[in-house]
């Protein structure tokens, strides 16, 4: 089931390339999008933790806008990662659903990442307010230590899907090659228990980098590429990445 984003299909064709933004202050996040903005990719997502002022609200809605500016029509992915899935910052719960819930309102923002295990947030409020501002909602995990199980891997999917997520993500560490292979697994399997949502699946780190560009073949709808500094292990100069993806498509 693919959905559109400012003409950006998202689960259909190829894997889109979407480039992080690791900018701690509005300058290295406006310098940041003037790279990226001449390189291959389909969405910008915006690393909110790595920014100084991301508990001022103006300062947020300031940014969003100078980013919009210049991405022109460019999606943008709202992204917060918590300290407890590899993110730069501590939050709490409740800043952490205040945070979303104002990214949500925002015209510059097309979809926010949600991390479907923080027990402290209000995550089904932040997802409702979401669809209620016509957002869409990845719903993420993000595992560094190891790589769950098969039926694990599907189990989290599902649960993403039942919360009414859009897209569904998870992230793992792979320990060996097997565990790549147990990703790529659950990767396919969970096509058609999640309702034929969007999909993203990555195995992390240099043993994983299959992972990023196999998409096409397991169904993976999103992977993430680099312009400039990456913001997880493993990922690829995007202009790399897309002639890759062309070539596997």
């Amino acid at each position: 089931m693919s959905f559109e984003v400012r003409n950006i299909k998202i689960g259909e064709g190829i894997p889109k390339i979407c480039v992080p933004i690791v900018g701690t202050t509005y300058d290295e996040i406006i310098d940041a999008a003037k790279r990226i903005k001449n390189e291959a990719f389909d969405i910008v997502e915006w690393r909110v933790d790595f920014f100084e002022e991301v508990f001022d609200q103006y300062k947020v809605k300031k940014a969003a806008a100078g980013l919009r500016d210049v991405l022109d029509d460019a999606p943008i992915l709202f992204t917060f990662r918590t300290k407890d899935e590899g993110g730069q910052k501590e939050i709490e719960g409740n800043s952490y659903t205040t945070l979303l819930n104002f990214a949500s309102t925002l015209e510059y923002i097309d979809l926010i990442d949600v991390e479907v295990f923080f027990k402290d947030a209000d995550i089904k409020n932040i997802i409702t307010t979401a669809h209620d501002n016509n957002t869409k909602v990845v719903a993420s995990n993000h595992d560094f230590n190891q790589t769950p199980a098969h039926d694990e891997i599907i189990s989290r999917l599902v649960k993403m899907d039942e919360i009414g997520a859009d897209i569904l993500k998870i992230a793992v560490m792979p320990q060996c090659k097997g565990d790549v292979i147990t990703l790529l697994s659950a990767t396919v399997d969970a096509e058609d228990k999640v309702n034929g949502k969007p999909v993203v699946t990555i195995s992390m780190g240099q043993t994983g980098l299959i992972s990023r560009i196999s998409g096409s073949f397991t169904s993976s709808a999103i992977t993430f590429g680099t312009v400039g500094n990456a913001s997880a292990p493993g990922q690829i100069d995007s202009n790399k990445l897309k002639d890759i993806l062309n070539l596997i498509g």
